[in-house]
């Protein structure tokens, strides 16, 4: 079918992906080998579901132009919106963000119930298909176009195929079988690992409905927390794999004293718990640098974590999932023609700053290996002084939240303004 596009993976990129191309295919058929109809559920090809998850404010802003009433559908089946400045705790290097409004609006909910939602709305129009509980297989093609996929249900054609299955990636191998190259990579190993647990959540007993405590060197004990649907707690804890947090009932609780900060700790305390805490290993982080590929099939897309699989601690990952697919909309309304070397070009520009953020902060401990520049060196250095003056100035802090959030560069963190006030902020008393 010359008029229709596959899209291989049915999670949040996946779907963001197909909402955007049903305006140019007659038909985008969704491929997943998980059973995608049905409740909100944990599923296989997304082991990281049972973690805290949080829709960033740039990408909630994204995802709403995408898919319009998005937000209010999810708010609707229960999910926490939040002033990140006001609503939530932010403990970096050991410095707790000095509260106050915003503009930066966040919802938190599961991982189920923000891909379940999302899938309804997409896949009620009438040009989205989904085949699931089907693998693909490999990729068709005619000399150096992409014609579609190959599964185990069979054979679908299609002239534009995106990947988008995940940090498995199984893309590149698809590719090699036609005689491409593997795309460069960029790749840090942060060597992290999770354990999360939830509890009752009585929205009485606490002023705020979500913590974020970052690792750093002096404290590599980190965590992200959010108030989620059904009155509930989402605590993950985060550490190194040679010191995880502990997967036991009260082992759990104890770790978390260790954090920035006694909020937590006197929260799960007090809470009750709602089953026994699970862990997850963090993956390394990596950057498939498809715009520096000398040759690549025309009609070939990669998104979301086959494209670049970030550090999970930074929450960046549906953002720039979003972001691609937006751009990959910007392509299309320009021109199908060299459509594969256009979008790679610029989904490395939305790309790179979230990489050098997540990465640059991996790199600040000598256990994880990877290319340290001076530039990182310096900014880096001068982030802590930033976190110090932002418990004191929430100018600053929101700046900073504002750069987190992806909705300024980390350039605007140099600015005239905001340097004058980190300076001014290691001489000023709190308060």
């Amino acid at each position: 079918m010359e008029n229709r596009a596959i899209v291989i993976g049915g999670s949040i990129a996946g779907l963001l992906t197909a909402q955007v191309l049903r305006r140019w295919f007659g038909e985008v058929l969704i491929i997943d080998r998980d059973q995608l109809s049905g409740p909100a559920t944990h599923r296989k090809g997304t082991p990281q579901s049972k973690h805290a998850h949080g829709l960033l404010a740039r990408g909630l802003k994204v995802i709403e132009e995408l898919v319009p009433g998005y937000s209010a559908e999810l708010i609707a089946c229960g999910a926490v919106s939040a002033d990140l400045l006001g609503d939530v705790l932010w403990y970096n290097d050991g410095h707790l963000v000095r509260r106050g409004p915003s503009d930066l609006d966040g919802l938190m909910a599961s991982r189920p119930l923000i891909e379940s939602t999302l899938r309804d709305l997409v896949t009620v129009q009438p040009e989205v298909k989904v085949l699931d509980g089907v693998a693909v297989t490999g990729l068709l093609a005619r000399g150096d176009r992409l014609t579609g996929a190959r599964t185990e249900d069979g054979e679908y054609a299609a002239s534009l195929v995106v990947d988008a299955s995940g940090r498995s990636n199984r893309g590149e191998a698809w590719l090699a079988e036609l005689g491409y190259a593997a795309a460069p990579e960029d790749v840090v190993k942060a060597g992290l690992m999770y354990s999360t647990r939830q509890y009752r959540h009585d929205p009485e007993a606490q002023d705020f409905t979500g913590v974020i405590s970052g690792h750093y060197p002096a404290n590599p004990v980190g965590c992200g927390v959010g108030a989620n649907e059904n009155n509930t707690w989402l605590v993950t804890l985060v550490g190194f794999t040679d010191d995880p947090p502990p997967a036991l009932p009260g082992a759990f609780e104890d770790y978390a004293a260790r954090l920035d900060g006694p909020e937590l700790h006197r929260m799960v305390s007090k809470a009750d718990p709602l089953g026994d805490p699970v862990r997850f290993r963090i993956g390394p982080s990596v950057r498939r640098r498809y715009e520096n590929c000398e040759r690549l099939p025309e009609g070939f897309v990669a998104t979301g974590d086959s494209l670049c699989c970030f550090n999970p601690a930074y929450g960046q990952g549906m953002t720039i999932a979003a972001l691609t697919a937006q751009w990959l909309g910007e392509c299309l309304e320009k021109s199908s023609d060299d459509l594969t070397k256009r979008y790679f070009r610029g989904a490395a520009k939305l790309v790179g700053p979230a990489w050098e953020l997540s990465t640059s902060a991996d790199l600040r401990f000598p256990r994880v290996e990877g290319k340290r520049s001076t530039m990182q060196k310096v900014l880096n250095g001068y982030i802590s002084y930033l976190h110090r003056a932002a418990e004191k100035d929430p100018v600053v802090g929101l700046q900073f939240l504002r750069v987190a959030n992806l909705l300024a560069g980390p350039q605007s963190l140099l600015a005239p303004k905001i340097v004058w006030r980190v300076v001014r902020g290691q001489f000023r008393p709190a308060g």
